[in-house]
């Protein structure tokens, strides 16, 4: 997703829109979550996270977060339930921080901003692949999760260890045996909304699936990934701190709630 793009202060996200004009679009992310203005829908169904067979590749620096690539070959980790309608395949995961614990996640809740987020990204298996599934609206699913501050994340930990074997832009590493459902809060009760990446290109083809219960995380784990850096091998170092958008007008969408 956009790995040529970072945050740096020349090309940060109140500039994209010159290059990427769908930046003022309708339908872009990340939003506030007004708790009072989200309508319960009762025809939700509840999400089925099917990720028993999740088969981790590798761990990357792309410039502007690290990813976590997952096979997509096979319906090995799917994402099923909700508002979609069909099978959508778990193809990488990125997190969203800040420069400090005060800040870091992309959508806010009653702008409230929550230490980081969690990005689960998923594609619909009724289209090809990832790169023809973003040319349609319903080409995606990102299931979002909020980390605030607490006790280590034992889910977490895997990630953080790898982190300096990644810390400059275009490094990787082999990351097998990743589990997925380390990630997850015990409920799946989740607000959802038709948004758009967050990151350029900025495509206008995500369904966001946000969880209303956050994870946890420690100060310390978040010091790691504050760590890497936006700025390739060789390059001036530039700090890898708040890689977040801001929260987008939602102009005439509503965000749905799967609680009352």
């Amino acid at each position: 997703m956009a790995k040529e793009w970072g945050y740096a202060s020349h090309n940060g996200p109140e500039h994209w829109h010159q290059s990427f004009p769908i930046a003022k679009g309708k339908r872009q992310s990340p939003v506030d979550i007004d708790t009072k203005a989200a309508v319960y829908d009762s025809s939700l169904k509840p999400l089925r996270v099917s990720y028993e067979q999740a088969t981790s590749r590798r761990i990357l620096n792309n410039g502007h977060s690290f990813n976590v690539e997952f096979d997509d070959s096979q319906d090995k980790a799917v994402l099923t339930g909700g508002p979609l309608q069909g099978t959508y395949r778990l193809i990488q995961i990125h997190l969203h921080w800040g420069s400090s614990d005060g800040q870091g996640s992309e959508h806010t809740v009653n702008q409230k901003k929550y230490s980081a987020e969690l990005h689960l990204v998923h594609w619909n298996t009724k289209y090809k692949d990832f790169r023809e599934a973003v040319q349609h609206p319903d080409g995606l699913a990102v299931l979002g999760v909020f980390l605030k501050i607490g006790d280590a994340n034992p889910g977490l930990q895997k990630v953080t260890d790898a982190l300096d074997s990644i810390k400059t832009k275009g490094k990787s590493a082999d990351f097998p045996n990743f589990d997925p459902r380390g990630l997850l809060p015990g409920s799946l009760d989740f607000w959802t909304y038709p948004g758009s990446l967050t990151t350029p290109p900025l495509l206008e083809c995500v369904t966001w699936l946000v969880l209303r219960d956050p994870i946890g995380v420690s100060s310390e784990q978040m010091l790691k990934f504050r760590k890497l850096n936006f700025n390739a091998e060789g390059e001036v170092e530039e700090l890898m701190v708040d890689n977040w958008r801001p929260p987008q007008p939602l102009h005439a969408r509503q965000v749905k709630a799967s609680f009352q």
